[in-house]
């Protein structure tokens, strides 16, 4: 975004600086629209009880999610314990609310990585070009050439079990698509009036790339991030399911589904609720980026 300080010498330029008196406005106008979704508001409800269910936890959870009780194994939902027991006899509520904490923890993390992986990368390759933008793009076809589960699986398969592990797996899985996109943004940028109009006033290029070109590139790629959380949660779910993701005792989702599919019919349970936890995340998800990506979208 063009600063203040700028805004009189490229306007001199013939540069139009009037849509800089209107950016509050359009935040307001952007939250309005937001709120007005019911689809958006539900989302965002959601999401924000499982981040307080996360966040808070230890305090709520009614057992020790890791406590093992042979004698009350594979006990249906009752008072004593809402959602039944699993196979070892930990109480499944406490280890589905304590669950939430680990696969969201991961899920914004690796989220939050790859887009700044992809940013940084897609940005340089886009406004320097030539032999840089060739080599960068090159790696990125390579990653983009492999399924997303498999190429994350043998990231995760050769650095060893573990939280660390998979978080660096979904990072080196995920940030190239995002490049290609940020790039695509930087080249369309870049030949714009405003970007030459800084150029003109002496602006070394780092400046004008982070100040003026990425404010105004960056917003729809908020809103991917939305969208794409309910993708690595699954991608997250279906690691832990494959066994090179979180392992046990440490509660998550993806391990817990797995540990339950030898007790689908004696124990339906087992995979009912750890699987709702992870449809409803992934709905919170979408529902929430949808309605960010109808708030900020001009066409709406």
């Amino acid at each position: 975004m063009i600063q203040p300080d700028r805004a009189l010498d490229i306007g001199a330029l013939g540069v139009d600086v009037a849509g800089l008196e209107t950016l509050r406005p359009r935040r307001r106008r952007i939250l309005a629209r937001f709120m007005g979704s019911t689809s958006a508001r539900v989302g965002a409800a959601l999401l924000i009880l499982l981040v307080f269910i996360a966040v808070f936890g230890p305090l709520i959870t009614p057992h020790d999610p890791t406590a093992i009780e042979p004698l009350q194994a594979l006990r249906p939902p009752s008072t004593a314990h809402l959602f039944g027991t699993d196979n070892l006899g930990r109480d499944l509520l406490s280890r589905v609310i304590a669950g939430a904490r680990v696969s969201l923890s991961l899920a914004v993390i690796t989220g939050l990585a790859a887009m700044l992986v992809g940013i940084v990368v897609g940005a340089i390759s886009g406004y320097a070009g030539g032999w840089i933008d060739a080599l960068l793009m090159r790696i990125v076809d390579v990653l983009l050439a492999f399924p997303s589960l498999i190429l994350a699986l043998a990231v995760a398969g050769t650095l060893g079990e573990g939280y660390v592990s998979l978080l660096i797996a979904m990072v080196l899985t995920l940030w190239a698509r995002n490049a290609r996109l940020i790039r695509g943004a930087v080249l369309a940028e870049r030949s714009r009036p405003y970007v030459e109009a800084s150029r003109g006033l002496g602006t070394r290029p780092v400046r004008v790339l982070w100040r003026h070109i990425l404010p105004n590139v960056i917003w729809p790629f908020v809103v991917l991030l939305s969208l794409e959380m309910s993708r690595i949660i699954l991608l997250v779910a279906a690691l832990d399911y494959l066994g090179v993701g979180v392992q046990p005792p440490t509660p998550e989702w993806g391990t817990m589904v797995a540990d339950a599919r030898l007790y689908l019919f004696n124990a339906p349970w087992m995979i009912g609720f750890p699987g709702l936890a992870i449809a409803l995340t992934v709905a919170a998800f979408n529902l929430t980026g949808e309605g960010l990506r109808d708030a900020v979208d001009p066409r709406t």
